[in-house]
């Protein structure tokens, strides 16, 4: 035989100079959920190994993570019921602590890319992306909250916006706010391909922003996120945020999702970043904690495959894990 490709598999160190895709911590985003009070550090029952932490803890665990060699972060509230309303107003409330956490984490470490959620789920009432009336969530309306939250964000130190409402034309509203506020430099991460998945499950229990139940409120968010079924929808999507001046595409869900993340690394310039969801890995920490899967062996193949797919941001509740056996040399 003339060729013979298991010649560049016979050992490791010949396998490491054919290999074609490496990634590294610092193509990781860690999320960090964000709680009131101090000295808080809630593990999320649904989602093992993940935590509600208050600054100091965020503080702490967002140092350890650096040190290992993510760069990125991903901040998420928890929001106090009584805070919430119709219109998501404490969201860009200068007594927000969210902001004033960001703030304070980018003082501390300003070298930390920090990259905000934008969406009226946390803080609304109704538990959706955007407003709501007469059972219908309300676009152009909520455009304007999206700006307000948008800006406040940016102001607090945010690098990174993080749209994931799906509202049409939220790129370009928060762009030409931004730019007006004098913020020309914080970068858009467009939740582009945002499906309506059974994924999310541990995230809305982590942030308690499931849809409420009651009249005239929408049962779900499928008016807004995508269909699973569909494919070339999300080039639509693309080519818009694109347009409107995003500076990321973000396929969401990410492992069930791999074809669009293909697709869209195939059809656009900008970088593609993949959300690896709540319950995508919380599938497979029941599996291994199970003893059926080897979590050493699967976690890492999991986010390889990520990359390997057109990834070149990968936000997962496993960057840590993933970090520390990159830093540790036990990644083959």
């Amino acid at each position: 035989m003339l060729r013979r490709p298991r010649r560049n598999r016979r050992n490791q160190a010949i396998r490491h100079l054919s290999q074609e895709t490496h990634l590294q911590p610092h193509h990781l985003v860690q999320p960090v959920f964000l709680t009131e009070g101090n000295g808080v550090r809630e593990e999320i029952p649904s989602l093992p190994g993940t935590y509600r932490l208050s600054l100091d803890e965020a503080l702490a665990e967002i140092g350890q993570c650096l040190q290992m060699g993510i760069e990125s972060f991903i901040l998420f509230p928890k929001i106090p019921a009584h805070r919430k309303d119709k219109r998501g107003t404490f969201s860009y409330s200068p007594d927000n602590f969210y902001l004033q956490a960001a703030t304070i984490i980018k003082g501390e470490y300003p070298q930390a890319c920090l990259i905000s959620d934008v969406a009226l789920d946390p803080y609304s009432i109704d538990g959706h992306d955007g407003i709501v009336h007469s059972g219908k969530v309300l676009n152009d309306e909520t455009l304007h909250v999206l700006q307000k939250m948008g800006v406040a964000q940016a102001e607090a130190g945010f690098d990174i916006l993080g749209p994931s409402d799906m509202m049409d034309g939220r790129v370009e509203a928060l762009r030409v706010a931004l730019d007006e506020a004098g913020f020309a430099d914080t970068g858009i991460m467009s939740y582009t391909a945002k499906y309506a998945s059974a994924f999310y499950g541990p995230f809305r229990d982590a942030l308690d922003s499931a849809p409420v139940e009651g009249e005239d409120i929408p049962a779900d968010k499928k008016t807004y996120q995508m269909n699973p079924a569909n494919r070339r929808e999300a080039l639509i999507e693309g080519e818009l945020d694109t347009m409107e001046g995003a500076d990321f595409l973000m396929v969401k869900p990410a492992l069930h999702y791999m074809d669009v993340i293909a697709l869209m690394k195939q059809h656009f310039e900008l970088p593609i970043a993949a959300y690896h969801v709540s319950g995508e890995c919380a599938m497979l920490i029941a599996a291994c904690r199970n003893g059926w899967l080897d979590y050493e062996k699967a976690m890492p193949e999991t986010l390889l495959s990520l990359h390997r797919a057109g990834a070149d941001v990968i936000i997962t509740y496993f960057a840590k894990d993933y970090a520390a056996m990159y830093q540790k040399g036990r990644l083959s």
